[in-house]
């Protein structure tokens, strides 16, 4: 089913309606020297954060497909999941994904295989430097498109922000914005976000139910490693949680941002603000997808939608 699309108010900004999605081919390579010119880069880079952050842990790469067979592949997606997850996430999306380009998937610090650093606050500084240490280590070649979902959406607009030279596009799934109810004027969007940060301090408060309701609704979902709060990971959720979810900064990063933003996210998203996301809608270069039946996880219909999002050639923004 092709996307019905509605125009916001601001400039370039463009909202799809989706009931299902489809792939289409990507763009050519650049030449060896392109390559030569990428790993000079790669070499500044780490000078540069190694002074800022010389501990960034390496992250566990759960799945590198490779270079797709094929004449012209796109460009390489490397994929980002969210809180209390895995690269389960995105277990409908590779496959849609792989016969067109390369697709890295990264498990976030502390979760998946990655490590658990002692001593760690798991701040969204931490978790962007070990990311950006991490794809570093891959040298590639060329801008690669970076997805997100849900908190990885927080640590990719970051990355964003401050790698742009590596970013081609930016794929946000299931984003979830998140603003201090001071901030907001809109009376109701006030206090729907007031009840959503009272859940979210809930469940940092009360370890045995969070972990225990974890547990049932795990048992629900499609996927296994998709939610996963244990006492092995606690301490990951609950300050990543606190120090990125809770409190952060997605809306200033993602204005830092030139290069075109998809935003994909299901009507029935239970941790969606749609006052705060309409923020982001009007931001210029972003385009929005609505799937229609599709909750916060990447179920089939989304995947297709995602898919569709990352294959889509980049369009220029307008200045």
């Amino acid at each position: 089913m092709s996307p019905t699309s509605a125009r916001s108010g601001a400039p370039r900004a463009e909202r799809a309606e989706w009931g299902d999605g489809c792939a289409h081919p990507g763009r050519t390579r650049d030449t060896r020297a392109g390559w030569l010119m990428g790993r000079v880069g790669d070499l500044i880079e780490g000078l540069r954060e190694g002074l800022h952050d010389p501990k960034a842990p390496l992250l566990h790469v759960a799945i590198d497909t490779g270079e797709p067979q094929v004449e012209h592949p796109g460009p390489v997606v490397v994929m980002v999941h969210g809180i209390a997850s895995s690269a389960a996430t995105f277990h409908f999306v590779i496959p849609l994904v792989e016969p067109q380009q390369r697709v890295i998937a990264i498990e976030l610090l502390g979760f998946g295989g990655s490590p658990q650093p002692e001593g760690s606050e798991y701040t969204l500084h931490e978790h962007v430097a070990a990311l950006a240490r991490t794809i570093r280590s891959l040298h590639l070649a060329e801008p690669f498109v970076l997805v997100g979902h849900s908190l990885g959406c927080l640590i990719g607009a970051r990355y964003a922000a401050t790698h742009l030279e590596h970013i081609s596009k930016l794929v946000l799934v299931s984003p979830p914005v998140y603003l201090s109810p001071a901030e907001i004027g809109d009376p109701r969007v006030r206090l729907q976000m007031a009840g959503y940060l009272q859940a979210l301090q809930f469940f940092r408060a009360n370890k045995d139910f969070t972990i225990a309701r974890a547990a049932v609704v795990s048992k629900l979902l499609p996927v296994e490693h998709v939610m996963e709060i244990t006492e092995q990971n606690w301490t990951p959720f609950v300050k990543s949680l606190q120090n990125c979810i809770e409190s952060q900064t997605v809306i200033s990063d993602l204005a830092r941002v030139e290069r075109p933003i998809e935003v994909v996210y299901g009507r029935l998203d239970e941790f969606l603000v749609p006052g705060n996301l309409a923020i982001i809608e009007r931001m210029r270069g972003v385009t929005t997808h609505v799937v229609a039946a599709s909750d916060h996880m990447i179920r089939k219909p989304m995947a297709r939608v995602v898919a569709a999002a990352i294959a889509s050639p980049p369009t220029p923004l307008a200045d």
